[in-house]
């Protein structure tokens, strides 16, 4: 009889573990470095039946060190919603305590509950975009705890039919919990692994992961086998190696021929080589079909239906589908086993997945379809989860009754729930198969739109749109026009597009005035702020809002997120139109009490008040918001927003004078970009790095950047247009083009005149107009502007704005007068986050002091400067200040100062964490940037603090640390 149990299976077979010496060598070196501390993945990978679940197992038992949770994926499971880290964890969290439980999910039961018990989908669902990521935090925090009791093994068998949102979690928690004693094991088929899948790549990946390829047996192996089965008789080594050419060393198929061989008579000795038979997978099938067409209907109908329905389904569940009793199902299970295709310990389970490929395989696809047809309507019946009867939909093809809608919008809902969009989004899909109707069809795009926004913003698009021609209710029309809105935003949607649907916003406000109470209220208030989003993003679509001003509004309430954002849009509106700086921050710091988590909706709450923030240069309070708004969407596939995150990292980074920081976080973004498309607000990144690189006097890259821009998006009139055009005279500037570059500036400064930005926090064009002017000899015109920023600066009361513009007006002022304005303009930046900008301001200060031969006083000013400039990044004001510092008698090292000092405030962050032992994936998790940006950072503290790397990092820090303290001001 042909067997296929592994070794010490349910068939009473006890095969060893033979030939795989190397592999247990090379676990147990990965097992070493996790008992150390550190977490590691390790892939095995082989054909069908080699080995590879069986060699983990084997492993695991006899490494006791570990606590091992397990999961078995399935094909059938593919659309299970964190299937496989049910599997992991439901059977532990089931078998402790409940004081165990509630310790183990302390502070993030309902995120991991989301994940891990169905009834937890009664809960009411938080929005939606920070399900997923508050799922993967309270798991990852879940395997933190188990972890810190003992090592873990995370062992997940076929990773190549894993859902895709467990797959998710794995890596992520990989990719974060280099820390934690966690060890992911997965077991992979070479032939069916989804090599074009990123996230399977990505665990996978050489970096990331020890690969360890089972391959068969050698004849020395085999040859073990064959003493396993004839017991004391010693085989011939000729016979060994005619069982080896047979089977190619394959464990399975070198078990099924011994098996075969020992009943056919044959003995272990030269004379019987040649009655050796060749086995390969086609013999194994051909064998399995054989038995079956001997067994009787029953047990071929248990058979499909196992086949069908998947392993360790209760037998009731497969009387239904057999149209049998529950007795009839045990007695065809018993003839199962003795056909030696079904496990002997109980479990309705068959030997080996190819079993379960042969049944199958003599199927049509029509019979398929109809089994899997018939499997859903049964599994519907019996009361089985909903994303188990979606499964079978999914596999059937088009089924049709009055069940099928609602099983597949309530699956679509516990994936979402659940923190699987993509998920959803198959279900879903499968539900517009469906006979609806205009309401019905209308209400699924909008759920399918929704659940696409997450992460394919064309998708949203396109399904929203459908759905708001035949949706009748205003509730659901604004939640469509939120998710268009913002899909369409971040999708950089035509100008077209954004007009038709501002007119619908328009239309449904008109309907639903913010007079009205209650809902119909917040709802106005929630499309007033849609539309005023739109109209920053494109002014062009609906027209710039009349600037506001204080004490002439009603005071607005601050109870509803409604109202919030009427606070928020009326504090950017107010910061664009230069209004006080107190005034602005008053009113944001109302809008941002209890700031609700993210949704589509509400993202313009987000939004305004992020970029307030920005401008007001509250640099740490918009630091912490990022952080919190890319810790929820962490791990969600969000493309589109996480880019849009990184681009504000970036401008926060280049805001502080962080031009390193800032310009890694910019090539970060770019480099994740060219695997999903174009960037949502890309003219704005690509503004950043021009900035960055002008700043190290690379003008020549930043021509390349600029040149991408050169013709492109000149039609359409939008926020980043102004910003751009800055830039780009900047860099023309620097290439020796002064006129270009003002003729730059002023059509910069028609743009803000038509989007009604007044503020010279926004947009500084009159200050950079000063050195253009000034290198053409028209000093008149560059005082006349500079003396309007000035006068625009000294009303918004914001300290960069009225640094930078007293810096434009002192170069523009000769005499005493001049100078005062330059020594006002580095005591209003001392004290400010702009670090780069007070570098300028003492160089300028500093070359005034030099004209008026005040050696020590520009001395101690440039010397200052240049310790900035070098702490920036910013090699071309370093270089300026060298040379003005060496006129003024100063001495001058290689690159400025050094120790601890000359640290941008990034590199000073990750150096003291990786001096307190952080590891380099702990920084990024902590501070929420790129491992790329962490190592960036300790590059340049390594070069400043003149030392070799990490080991000398502590010490180093400690003594930079030590002398700043103790050294005095003053310049020798």
């Amino acid at each position: 009889m042909v067997t296929f149990g592994h070794s010490r299976d349910a068939c009473g077979d006890d095969w060893p573990l033979v030939g795989r010496e190397r592999e247990l060598a090379a676990l147990d070196a990965v097992a070493a470095e996790v008992l150390s501390g550190r977490s590691r993945v390790v892939q095995l990978e082989g054909a069908a039946g080699v080995g590879k679940s069986v060699l983990l197992s084997t492993w695991w038992e006899r490494n006791e060190q570990f606590r091992v949770l397990r999961a078995r994926c399935h094909p059938l499971e593919r659309e299970f919603a964190f299937g496989a880290v049910r599997q992991l964890f439901r059977p532990l969290l089931a078998a402790v305590s409940e004081t165990d439980r509630a310790r183990l999910l302390e502070g993030s039961a309902a995120a991991t509950l989301r994940a891990l018990d169905d009834a937890a989908g009664t809960e009411p669902l938080p929005e939606a975009a920070n399900v997923t990521a508050s799922t993967l935090r309270g798991l990852d925090t879940l395997v933190a705890r188990l972890s810190r009791r003992e090592p873990l093994l995370l062992a997940v068998d076929a990773l190549q039919w894993i859902d895709q949102p467990s797959l998710r979690w794995l890596v992520h928690f990989a990719g974060r919990a280099d820390s934690h004693p966690v060890l992911i094991a997965v077991t992979t088929r070479s032939a069916e692994v989804r090599r074009l899948d990123p996230l399977l790549a990505e665990l996978v990946r050489p970096a990331n992961c020890h690969t360890l390829v089972v391959e068969p047996l050698d004849i020395a192996g085999v040859g073990r086998l064959v003493r396993t089965l004839w017991g004391a008789e010693e085989p011939d080594d000729a016979f060994c190696a005619a069982c080896h050419a047979a089977t190619g060393g394959h464990p399975l198929f070198v078990r099924a021929l011994l098996h075969q061989a020992q009943r056919s008579g044959v003995r272990p000795t030269a004379h019987f080589r040649d009655r050796v038979p060749t086995v390969t997978l086609s013999t194994l099938a051909g064998e399995i079909s054989h038995r079956l067409c001997q067994a009787s209907g029953e047990v071929v109908e248990l058979a499909r239906a196992l086949a069908l329905l998947g392993d360790r389904k209760p037998p009731e569940l497969l009387a239904a589908y057999c149209g049998t009793g529950r007795a009839v199902v045990l007695s065809a299970a018993q003839d199962l086993r003795s056909l030696g295709l079904l496990r002997a310990d109980g479990d309705l389970r068959f030997t080996h997945p190819v079993v379960r490929d042969t049944v199958l395989g003599v199927l049509s696809p029509e019979e398929l379809g109809a089994g899997h047809a018939r499997a859903a309507q049964v599994s519907c019946l019996s009361g089985r989860p909903d994303e188990e009867v979606a499964a079978h939909l999914l596999a059937a093809g088009p089924v049709h009754g009055s069940w099928v809608l609602p099983v597949l919008r309530r699956a679509a809902g516990q994936a979402l729930h659940r923190g699987a969009p993509e998920t959803a989004v198959t279900y879903l899909r499968s539900a517009l198969h469906q006979p609806l109707d205009d309401a019905e069809r209308a209400r699924v795009l909008l759920e399918l739109g929704t659940a696409a926004s997450h992460y394919d913003a064309a998708l949203a698009i396109s399904c929203v749109t459908g759905a708001l021609e035949e949706l009748t209710d205003e509730t659901a029309r604004s939640d469509a026009l939120g998710v268009l809105a913002y899909s369409l935003l971040l999708s950089r949607g035509s100008r077209t597009d954004l007009s038709n649907v501002d007119r619908k916003i328009a239309a449904l406000c008109d309907r639903r005035t913010a007079d009205s109470g209650g809902a119909d209220r917040e709802l106005a208030l929630r499309m007033g702020a849609l539309r005023a989003w739109m109209e920053f993003e494109r002014p062009s679509v609906t027209g710039p809002a009349p600037p506001p001003s204080p004490g002439t509004d009603d005071d607005p309430a601050d109870r509803t997120a409604g109202e919030r954002q009427l606070l928020a849009i009326r504090a950017f509106r107010a910061l664009r139109a230069a209004l006080p700086a107190p005034y602005v921050a008053g009113l944001i710091e109302r809008a941002s009490v209890n700031l609700p988590a993210f949704s589509h909706d509400l993202f313009p709450l987000h939004y305004f008040v992020a970029q307030t923030l920005l401008y007001l240069d509250e640099l740490d309070t918009a630091d912490q918001l990022n952080r919190h708004l890319t810790r929820e969407i962490s791990g969600r596939g969000m493309e589109l927003l996480v880019s849009s995150l990184m681009l504000y990292q970036a401008g926060l980074a280049l805001r502080r004078g962080n031009v390193t920081e800032a310009l890694a976080t910019a090539e970060t973004a770019v480099d994740q970009a060219s695997s999903t498309g174009r960037l949502p607000y890309a003219l704005t990144l690509d503004t950043l790095r021009i900035d960055g690189l002008l700043a190290q006097g690379r003008t020549e890259a930043a021509e390349r950047i600029a040149g991408a821009h050169a013709v492109a998006g000149q039609a359409e009139v939008a926020w980043e247009r102004p910003r751009f055009l800055m830039s780009l005279a900047a860099l023309r500037i620097a290439q020796g083009n002064p006129r270009a570059g003002l003729s730059l500036l002023r059509e910069c400064g028609h743009h803000c005149e038509a989007a009604g930005i007044v503020s010279p926090a926004m947009a500084p064009w009159r200050s950079r107009s000063v050195a253009a002017h000034l290198a053409l000899g028209d000093t008149a015109s560059a005082r006349t502007l500079a003396e309007q920023e000035l006068d625009l600066a000294r009303r918004c009361r914001i300290p960069r704005a009225l640094g930078v513009a007293l810096r434009g007006t002192g170069l523009a002022t000769s005499g005493p007068r001049g100078l005062d304005l330059l020594a006002e303009a580095v005591d209003v930046l001392g004290p400010t986050p702009a670090r780069l900008e007070l570098a300028r301001a003492l160089d300028a200060f500093g070359a005034a002091l030099l004209h008026r031969d005040d050696k020590r006083g520009a001395r101690s000013a440039l010397r200052r400067g240049l310790d900035l400039a070098v702490g920036c990044g910013a090699t071309v004001l370093t270089a300026r200040l060298q040379e003005r510092l060496h006129l003024a008698g100063g001495r001058v090292g290689r690159a400025g100062s050094a120790g601890a000092g000359a640290l941008t405030a990034g590199e000073e962050r990750v150096g003291t964490l990786a001096a307190q032992g952080y590891s380099n994936k702990q920084i990024a998790e902590l501070l929420v940037v790129s491992l790329r940006t962490v190592e960036t950072h300790l590059t340049g503290a390594y070069r400043k603090l003149g030392i070799a790397g990490r080991p000398y990092l502590a010490a180093a820090m400690a003594a930079a640390d030590r002398s700043r303290r103790g050294s005095g001001t003053a310049d020798s």
